[in-house]
């Protein structure tokens, strides 16, 4: 998560990581890489996440998700198709069965997170801010769209949850430096109400070895680039399929620690370690050590471990789970 909250990058095991695509396969020799232990998914007994008796989001989550920039339509459809998949019935492993895990947490009520995400509003904004922003701007881009005429996005205090994405030519603080994506809440001074909100960038060409994982390498990685040695993008667009794993990501934590008062790890709120962020770089059984894990892959070795609506396939980081108290996917493969 970055701190204003954020998928935070991990320079240093993002190197270890990228030497490890190329035996992203599920049959063959590698099956020997997917039973190398069973704490290859993060599993502890010493991680002590802990619950600080603030919000979580309970209620049916009204989704509005505001466009900044300039956006190519395919892209904007591999991502609306994910998040109408959050609450969709998709064939199993599906993106709604992932979302499980997250809805395993609960408020102090004992009220657990909800599991219905409805898609509730889309705006476009066509660079009222220009293309450079600091993160807090993200905040005066959800009042604009709040505040524009004819048509503009509900201001929802109440169950309403934010999502800008902004496009490939828009420079954002920290991003690929700190970030891949962050979440936080607005300020009232600026925006007018306090609401949970999360910004993901299109990393495609700004950044995809970084923040596009495990469809890109890092550059001067010194590791060989070659087609065989990389995994194939599930919707074939590396920088929207890799938006796709950060979005996931920053929902679940935005939903588990709304106001930065639930559900974290570690004893300082200004840097907490979230539910993603104790599973950052893993997306199926026997991952770790810069090791995706077990994922499926088609005939064009393109991996995924999740499937969505209109027969989309998509790849997401997988999320801590407080009950098996380790990472955890619907695609884990069964001990």
């Amino acid at each position: 998560m970055g701190k204003l909250h954020g998928h935070v990058l991990l320079l240093l095991p993002v190197f270890c990581l990228f030497s490890s695509t190329i035996v992203l396969s599920v049959s063959g020799n590698n099956n020997q890489q997917f039973n190398q232990g069973k704490n290859y998914e993060g599993s502890s007994d010493l991680v002590k996440l802990d619950y600080h008796m603030g919000p979580v989001l309970v209620s049916s989550i009204k989704l509005y998700t505001i466009w900044y920039g300039h956006w190519n339509p395919t892209q904007q459809s591999i991502i609306r198709d994910f998040l109408l998949s959050l609450s969709s019935s998709s064939p199993f492993p599906s993106v709604a069965d992932w979302w499980q895990t997250v809805s395993l947490y609960t408020d102090q009520t004992g009220a657990n997170i909800t599991g219905n995400i409805i898609l509730s509003g889309e705006y476009y904004d066509s660079y009222s801010h220009g293309a450079s922003l600091s993160r807090l701007m993200i905040q005066s881009i959800i009042k604009t769209a709040a505040t524009s005429r004819p048509w503009p996005l509900p201001l929802n205090p109440y169950d309403g949850l934010y999502l800008v994405l902004t496009s490939s030519d828009v420079q954002v603080q920290d991003f690929c430096r700190a970030v891949c994506g962050f979440h936080y809440f607005t300020f009232p001074a600026i925006v007018g109400v306090t609401v949970p909100y999360a910004w993901v960038g299109y990393s495609g060409t700004q950044c995809p070895g970084m923040c596009a994982y495990p469809f890109a390498w890092p550059e001067n990685s010194g590791t060989y680039q070659g087609p065989n040695n990389i995994m194939g993008a599930p919707n074939g667009d590396v920088g929207a399929d890799g938006m796709i794993s950060v979005i996931a990501h920053e929902l679940a934590e935005v939903s588990s620690d709304p106001l930065v008062n639930a559900w974290y790890a570690g004893n300082d709120p200004t840097s907490p370690t979230e539910i993603a962020d104790l599973c950052v770089g893993l997306y199926g059984s026997g991952g770790g050590g810069g090791y995706p894990g077990q994922v499926y892959k088609d005939s064009r070795g393109k991996g995924f471990n999740v499937n969505g609506v209109n027969g989309r396939r998509f790849l997401v980081q997988w999320v801590w789970n407080p009950v098996s108290m380790r990472c955890f996917g619907p695609n884990a493969v069964v001990d």
